[in-house]
């Protein structure tokens, strides 16, 4: 066993020596793996950085919140027949699911304009082209989670009155309001003249950006006056703490019942947690992760490619070499190893190169991009280095197999 072990210890300092020898020439052979651990681990570490931060996010909203839509969530390429036909979310439905399920806490309608361009915001010589409008009850705000940062929010009497008053998201008192106290100001929205009453804490953010940050909120019912024929509702909906799925069965039961949904026929609604939407994002970054990681293996194969060349010549140049070992006791094992070893270890050098170059990559992206986070996952660094290792083990077998079987009284012929 000792024997053994001195012989692999051996093979691996000649290994070594030999790449010592040609190091210009072995940092071109594992350029291929170098680049393509680097680009694994890069991908993996904004991945990573950005499962967190939509983890953030939906946290904040809270886990026992429903969001119920015309449309299942997620993207949608195409819509059938029977998806376009659908009847919008109504007022009706939210005080339906409110009074007849008795594990959901809060139901809110929300008016949202999905068919229109976001409406322009403007307030002196300054405009918001990407914002948002929404049409809210002041629960609303309860199920959402919405943090009050300054004045007061909108209340049943402003919307009883259909007042013209709205509250306004971090970002436009950012833009709008810097040096100025916004509470009592009036800014135009799509044309409309509203009183600001209130302003929100900022959400955290997902690529250096959140929506809702960009967000106006007016009175449900001043927002059916000042746009009659809206008629697109999302239901937001706050389960009591511990009977999600309860409220999920009770809310699909009655829009099933109140759509007229046969009971063999899909729901005509969509209806997404925290949870869920955290779901739909990790398969959509786990598809880019998987493409990314499938391009960057065409660099590991060009890199193997390049390793399997340079040992095939590495034995023809060391021919002669080889017979002496051979004459002198070595066994086709350990010929065999020394090659296997030889090119291990150049994919290692390889790979330990890409994991430095990833982690420099991941520091660069954070500091150069801060709204796109990156944190290097340990699993990452991990498996850029043992792949990187069994490329040369699987490209080296070829040449050790044809160094171990050269014939020594040949080889030593050999100039």
């Amino acid at each position: 066993m000792a024997s053994r072990g001195q012989n692999i210890r051996e093979n691996l300092l000649l290994a070594l020596d030999t790449l010592r020898t040609h190091k210009f020439r072995a940092f071109l052979t594992v350029l291929g793996v170098l680049i393509g651990t680097a680009t694994v681990i890069g991908v993996a570490s904004m991945f990573k950085g950005l499962d967190q931060q939509m983890v953030d996010l939906m946290e904040e909203f809270g886990s026992e919140t429903l969001f119920v839509y015309k449309f299942q969530p997620g993207i949608h390429f195409r819509f059938t027949r029977e998806e376009r036909l659908r009847k919008p979310l109504t007022y009706e439905d939210a005080g339906a699911i409110r009074e007849e399920c008795s594990a959901v806490r809060l139901a809110a309608p929300e008016y949202v304009r999905f068919d229109a361009p976001p409406p322009p915001i403007k307030y002196k010589a300054q405009e918001i082209l990407n914002g948002g409008l929404r049409g809210i009850t002041p629960e609303g705000f309860q199920v959402i989670n919405a943090t009050l940062a300054d004045g007061r929010l909108l209340t049943d009497i402003d919307n009883v009155h259909r007042r013209n008053v709205v509250v306004i998201g971090a970002d436009i008192v950012q833009r709008f309001f810097e040096h100025e106290d916004p509470i009592g100001k009036s800014i135009l929205v799509d044309g409309h003249s509203l009183e600001v009453i209130g302003t929100l804490g900022k959400r955290k953010e997902v690529l250096g950006e959140n929506q809702n940050n960009l967000l106006v909120y007016i009175p449900y019912f001043t927002f059916k006056k000042f746009y009659p024929l809206a008629k697109e509702n999302i239901i937001l909906t706050l389960a009591y703490p511990g009977k999600l799925n309860e409220a999920i069965d009770q809310v699909s039961g009655v829009l099933r019942r109140r759509r007229h949904v046969k009971p063999w026929e899909p729901d005509s609604f969509g209806v997404a947690t925290a949870e869920s939407i955290i779901g739909q994002f990790r398969d959509i970054m786990g598809t880019i992760v998987l493409v990314t990681v499938v391009i960057s293996s065409i660099g590991l194969l060009v890199g193997g490619i390049g390793v399997m060349n340079i040992m095939l010549v590495s034995v023809t140049e060391r021919t002669r070499e080889i017979g002496v070992r051979k004459a002198i006791g070595a066994r086709r094992s350990d010929i065999t190893w020394q090659f296997l070893l030889e090119a291990m270890t150049l994919t290692a050098g390889g790979g330990m190169l890409g994991v430095l170059a990833g982690f420099i990559l991941s520091f660069l992206i954070h500091t150069l991009v801060p709204g796109l986070p990156s944190t290097v996952p340990l699993w990452s660094v991990f498996a850029g280095f043992l792949v990187s290792v069994s490329i040369g083990l699987f490209f080296g077998m070829w040449p050790a197999m044809k160094a171990s079987r050269l014939d020594p009284i040949v080889a030593l012929r050999y100039e």
